[in-house]
């Protein structure tokens, strides 16, 4: 189908919200909001113009033409505003999704999402997974996302941000819809890409948006990270990133996780020119599409990240006063205004888990970004037992990605907690993964899980006794190997098994989002059934329950900088909030916690908490949770 045909291809309803850009209020756009923390990090001058977003295209477009392969082209802002969308003539209407792994079922096959999604979602992920202090790309993620890290290295376990592909999804009441004109973060059609071809775009040092391209027709992960590609999509990107390229020390070959370098981008070996880059005039070769595909208009400019018309600007909450903080806004002010909620958690004792575990994150040396020694940039949130969002912050340079992640990760820990999770997931709706949509598969009735989880540890009572669980453990579960990584194993419970798993079909966490997913589902419907996980779940470490006694009363979930930092910003500053305020409320029960529990015959406990050693940049304190 060419492109002068593809308003006329299929259209996913509302997959992504269309850039509503208003000149008005670029003409306000000023610094950081006055407040008690006036700390704006980003200069009202960092953000994408649309001469700027034009030439990033048009240098996109040589490279293309240059490689005789058509493609789709999408650049967004910092928080996801979509400011231009280019088809080559020539370039494929709709993509392929498959990890080439022979897995069936979620998302494998389905080939009827306009290339924009795609383009999107390749942008989108890597603005949203960078920051001032690291630069990662779609192919970073792509390393960071598989059964094993590194991939394909025998017995290691999953990578460290496994599952969170499937996080800032358009269903999530986190994003921000299109009639919020440029207010962030917006939800990605995908969710965050490990295909490469999507690249971070820097202004001045400062991380500004991203670029995405999809060229070969298919949405897909590399399965060996040892060899070097030569990647279409990945080299036209890199081709319309000169000039807003990431600054090369940020760059992830220039971050270790685990003693394990990362990867950024594969090869630069471009055949272009993009310094002489022909501008796309009058006539361009192809047509400017909006987010869904259907014919849009040419660029406009995006937004700075930290003005308050962004969607972030500093938390003007006084008992955050001098700890570095920001948060969601809108125009009446944040978003989440800190409050009591059903469970008993007071107002007080969510300013101060909030507080704490800014001060933990403060401290705290961070794991992903550079310079070595920076502080921890996270998102932190409070939610209760009903999965409503108490209290919400951040430090100001923590990654986009981590605002929605954090809520997920709070209302997992909070959700699988409670004594009625198993009959809770018995009512959520099969996940419709059925031809033709689904070649080779199947509805999947979500209640199965609860069915294995029970089978694996031979406890007819599992996710509704009350045992406490932490992300870290949910994450052990949800593993296509238990033991984590070991080779020769039986999946985890929450996971699809080996042979039909994949990073497009991982088990519990898909099958619970997969319709809203495919169905272009938005905010105001939410991603399940259940509202205490409106927003889907999230299966790698930073939550925690919070209980008063043996009662549950919520949860806090942090995202951002390293996941062993995320574990010990939640679990380290619930434990001194609780401490301070000497109400009642604090962590788990000991006895109640996820790690007593072993599967049958097998012996391996769940994990419930993993903070670093010595993880302070001011102190040379050791096992710093230990005894918590």
């Amino acid at each position: 189908m060419s492109v002068a045909t593809r308003a006329s291809a299929w259209r996913v309803a509302q997959i992504v919200a269309s850039a509503v850009v208003s000149a008005t209020l670029l003409a306000a756009c000023g610094g950081g909001a006055g407040s008690g923390n006036s700390n704006a990090v980003i200069p009202p001058s960092n953000f994408l113009t649309a001469a700027d977003v034009a030439t990033v295209i048009a240098q996109a477009v040589a490279e293309a033409k240059a490689r005789n392969a058509p493609a789709t082209i999408a650049v967004v802002d910092r928080v996801g505003n979509v400011l231009g969308v280019f088809a080559m003539i020539g370039a494929m209407p709709t993509f392929t999704i498959t990890s080439r792994t022979g897995a069936v079922g979620g998302l494998e096959g389905i080939k009827v999402l306009p290339s924009t999604a795609a383009a999107v979602a390749k942008a989108i992920t890597g603005a949203y997974l960078s920051s001032s202090g690291n630069a990662f790309s779609t192919r970073t993620a792509n390393q960071i996302v598989q059964s094993h890290f590194n991939p394909l290295e025998s017995n290691q376990p999953g990578g460290p941000l496994f599952g969170v592909q499937f996080s800032s999804l358009v269903c999530s009441d986190v994003v921000q819809k299109a009639s919020a004109a440029q207010l962030g973060p917006k939800g990605s059609p995908l969710g965050l890409s490990a295909d490469p071809g999507g690249l971070p775009l820097y202004k001045n040092g400062t991380v500004v948006g991203g670029i995405g391209v999809i060229s070969d027709g298919l949405y897909s992960v590399d399965l060996n990270i040892i060899d070097i590609d030569t990647d279409a999509d990945e080299l036209i990107a890199v081709a319309g990133t000169f000039g807003f390229a990431a600054p090369t020390d940020i760059r992830a070959e220039r971050i270790t996780v685990d003693g394990r370098t990362l990867r950024y981008v594969d090869s630069e070996a471009i055949v272009s020119n993009p310094a002489t880059a022909p501008p796309l005039g009058a006539s361009p070769p192809g047509m400017w599409l909006d987010a869904s595909g259907m014919p849009g208009s040419t660029p406009v400019p995006g937004i700075a990240f930290g003005n308050p018309l962004s969607g972030y600007a500093p938390d003007p909450e006084a008992a955050f006063a001098n700890k570095n903080a920001f948060t969601l806004v809108d125009g009446s002010g944040p978003r989440f205004k800190s409050h009591g909620g059903i469970g008993g958690l007071s107002r007080d004792e969510v300013l101060a888990i909030l507080g704490n575990g800014l001060d933990i994150a403060n401290r705290a040396r961070a794991q992903i970004r550079r310079p070595v020694g920076s502080a921890a940039q996270v998102s932190i949130v409070v939610v209760d037992t009903n999965g409503d969002i108490l209290g919400l912050t951040r430090t100001p340079d923590a990654p986009v990605f981590g605002t929605d992640v954090a809520v997920q990760k709070a209302r997992t820990a909070n959700f699988f907690s409670s004594i009625d999770a198993a009959s809770a997931l018995a009512k959520e709706l099969d996940a419709n993964e059925t031809p033709p949509l689904v070649p080779g598969g199947s509805a999947v009735t979500i209640g199965s899980y609860v069915a294995t989880m029970r089978s694996l540890f031979g406890d007819q009572t599992a996710f509704s006794n009350g045992i406490a669980y932490s992300n870290r453990a949910i994450g052990n579960l949800a593993r296509p190997f238990f033991p984590d990584g070991i080779e020769g194993t039986q999946n985890g419970p929450l996971s699809k098994p080996r042979g039909q798993w994949s990073p497009f079909n991982d088990g519990l966490q898909l099958d619970l989002v997969f319709n809203a997913v495919v169905g272009g589902v938005d905010g105001s419907v939410g991603c399940t059934t259940d509202k205490r996980i409106r927003n889907g779940i999230q299966i790698f470490p930073g939550s925690f329950p919070i209980y008063r006694g043996a009662t549950l009363i919520g949860a806090v979930g942090v995202s951002g900088d390293g996941i062993d930092q995320d574990d010990m910003v939640s679990f380290l500053g619930l434990a001194n909030a609780a401490k301070a305020m000497n109400t009642g409320f604090g962590n788990a029960p000991p006895a109640m916690r996820a790690d007593t529990l072993a599967p049958q015959g097998e012996g391996t406990r769940l994990r419930y908490v993993n903070c670093p050693q010595a993880p302070f940049n001011d102190s040379t304190e050791q096992n710093v949770c230990a005894g918590l």
